[in-house]
């Protein structure tokens, strides 16, 4: 949809700016920027939920988590990557 907006002319430089450094069109970068005022000021999403995080440090070094086969042996304590192996249950 188009529509026409008035925009601070400050403002409009930044988004500029902005759009030329991430390499996206001014009008991905106002979609950007107000679905994310959106997202955290009323609950709407701009995309995937969002996904828990749980502290700790990221992925364990060597652990590939785009590799869905690697990323299975080593939650499932078969995979031979130096860390260390879960129980097997008796």
């Amino acid at each position: 949809m188009r529509i026409t907006v008035d925009v601070d002319d400050e403002l409009l430089r930044a988004v500029t700016v902005y759009s030329a450094k991430e390499g996206v069109t001014l009008q991905t970068a106002f979609e950007q920027a107000l679905h994310a005022v959106l997202a955290s000021r009323v609950g709407v999403s701009a995309g995937a939920p969002p996904i828990p995080v749980f502290g700790g440090h990221g992925a364990r070094p060597g652990v590939d988590l785009t590799d869905s086969a690697a990323l299975e042996a080593v939650m499932e304590g078969t995979a031979d990557a130096g860390f260390p192996r879960r129980p097997t249950p008796q």
